[in-house]
C-alpha cells in the first residue's frame, strides 16, 4: 500500500493541502508577469506552493512558460549564469534541436559550449569561458526576455534558494548587475524564493540593499489547524483506514503545524496503526519514535553552541520572555543583555531560531521539544 503522507519533496496532487489563498495570490502574479518574493522558514512547503501554481498558470495560458532554477550548492557568480542559462534554454525549447537552435541563435557572442544528452532525456548543458562571461553576461541575463520577446512568449523565471547569491565573491556588486538587468524585462518576472527567513528578509527588506521593493513580497505562515485535520482525516481515509479527531488534533500540537514535520508525524502513525485505525496514544508513541530518530542529530547541533546560547536556548525552552531581566539572567547564568542579543544573532544565523513581527520561536518544533524534555532536565 502507497504511503498518503508525503515529506521531503515536492507535494503535489491529492499530497498538497490548503494555501488556496497563497496558491491563488501567486497564480495571479504568473499570469501578469509581476515580480513576487516569497519568505518562509525552511521546510514551510515554498517549493510545493510554486510547483502548484506553476501548473495552475500554465494550464490557463499556452504562451506562459516557466523556468525553475534551483541554486542549491551554487556558490559562485559563473554557477549561477551556467544554470540560469541552461533552464531557460530547456523550460522554452520543445525539442533538443530547438535547444540547441535557441542556444546558437540567443547567446551567439559568448560561444558556449553545448553538451547535449540523449534524445529521450533532452539534457543539454553548457559552458562558457569565465572571463568572458564575467565581463559581459548581458546575453544571459536577458535570455529569457530576449527569447520571449522573439517567440512571443511569456516567462517566469522561479528561483529556488536566492540566498546563496549572498555567498558569491562581490554579493552586492553582483545583485545590483542582477536588478539593472531584470527590472527592465517586460515579458519576464521573476519568483524568488529560499529556505533563510533571515538572509532574504535582509535581502528584500533592506533598503541599503539593490533588490528592495523588487516586488511583491509576501511571508508564507503556517498551515492552519482547520485545514490540516481534514486533510490528515482524508489521506487516512483514502487508504482504508481511520483516526480519531482527536489523534488528528494531536499530531498537529506535538508538530506545532509546522508543515514538514506534520506529514512526517501523520506518516509514522498511520505506519503504526496496524489494526486500520489510529488513536492517541499511537499518535504519542510515534511522536516518541520520531524524536528518538532525530536525537543523535539534535545532539550534533547542541554540542556546537556556546553556553551563552545554551542558557538562551534553556530560558525559552522554560517559557521565559523577558531574558534580560535580572532573575532570568541569574536563573539561567546569562552573563549580560548583550549576550542575549549576541546569542539570538548567532541562533537565528543557524537556523535554530526563528523571529517574526519582533516574537522570537524555535524553527524546528521538535528539537524544542527534545530540548524541554529530553536536555534540559
Amino acid at each position: 500500500m502507497e504511503a498518503p503522507f508525503i515529506f521531503g519533496k515536492i507535494a503535489t496532487d491529492d499530497n498538497f493541502t490548503d494555501r488556496e489563498q497563497e496558491t491563488a495570490h501567486l497564480v495571479a502574479n504568473f499570469k501578469s508577469l509581476i515580480n513576487t518574493i516569497l519568505i518562509s522558514p525552511r521546510r514551510w512547503g515554498k517549493s510545493s506552493l510554486v510547483n502548484r501554481a506553476a501548473e495552475l498558470a500554465l494550464k490557463s495560458d499556452s504562451r506562459l512558460k516557466i523556468c525553475l532554477v534551483d541554486l542549491f550548492n551554487v556558490k559562485s557568480e559563473e554557477h549561477f549564469y551556467q544554470l540560469l542559462a541552461e533552464d531557460v534554454i530547456k523550460a522554452t525549447s520543445s525539442r533538443l534541436e530547438e535547444a540547441v537552435g535557441n542556444t546558437r541563435k540567443f547567446i551567439s557572442q559568448l560561444i558556449p559550449r553545448i553538451t547535449v544528452g540523449n534524445e529521450i532525456s533532452g539534457d543539454i548543458s553548457l559552458g562558457f569561458d569565465w572571463e568572458e562571461l564575467k565581463r559581459t553576461p548581458d546575453e544571459v541575463l536577458d535570455l529569457a526576455e530576449n527569447i520571449a520577446a522573439a517567440k512571443d512568449l511569456r516567462i517566469v523565471v522561479c528561483i529556488d534558494e536566492f540566498q546563496n547569491v549572498a555567498e558569491f565573491e562581490d554579493p552586492l556588486y553582483f545583485q545590483r548587475r542582477l536588478r539593472s538587468h531584470w527590472q527592465r524585462h517586460q515579458k519576464v518576472s521573476y519568483c524568488i524564493y529560499g529556505s533563510k527567513r533571515h538572509m532574504m528578509t535582509d535581502i528584500f527588506t533592506n533598503p541599503q540593499m539593490p533588490f528592495y521593493k523588487f516586488g511583491d513580497l509576501f511571508f508564507l505562515e503556517k498551515i492552519k489547524t482547520e485545514y490540516f485535520a481534514p486533510f490528515i482525516a482524508e489521506r487516512f481515509a483514502a487508504t482504508g483506514k481511520s483516526i480519531d479527531h482527536e489523534a488528528c488534533l494531536e499530531i498537529i500540537s506535538l508538530a506545532d503545524n509546522h508543515p514538514y514535520y506534520v506529514q512526517q508525524l501523520a506518516q509514522i502513525s498511520w505506519l503504526r496503526a496496524t489494526d486500520g485505525h489510529c488513536t492517541t496514544g499511537i499518535v504519542r508513541q510515534s511522536h516518541e519514535t520520531l524524536v528518538q530518530q532525530l536525537s543523535l542529530l539534535f545532539v550534533t547541533i547542541t554540542e556546537g553552541l556556546t553556553n551563552q546560547q545554551l542558557a538562551l536556548l534553556h530560558a525559552m525552552s522554560a517559557g521565559e520572555t523577558a531574558f534580560t531581566s535580572a532573575e532570568v539572567m541569574k536563573k539561567y547564568r546569562i552573563s549580560s543583555s548583550m549576550s542575549v542579543s549576541r546569542s539570538k544573532k548567532s541562533l537565528v544565523e543557524k537556523d535554530i531560531l526563528d523571529i517574526n513581527a519582533g516574537t522570537i520561536s524555535f524553527q524546528d518544533p521538535i528539537y524544542a521539544w527534545w530540548l524541554r524534555h529530553c536536555y534540559f532536565i
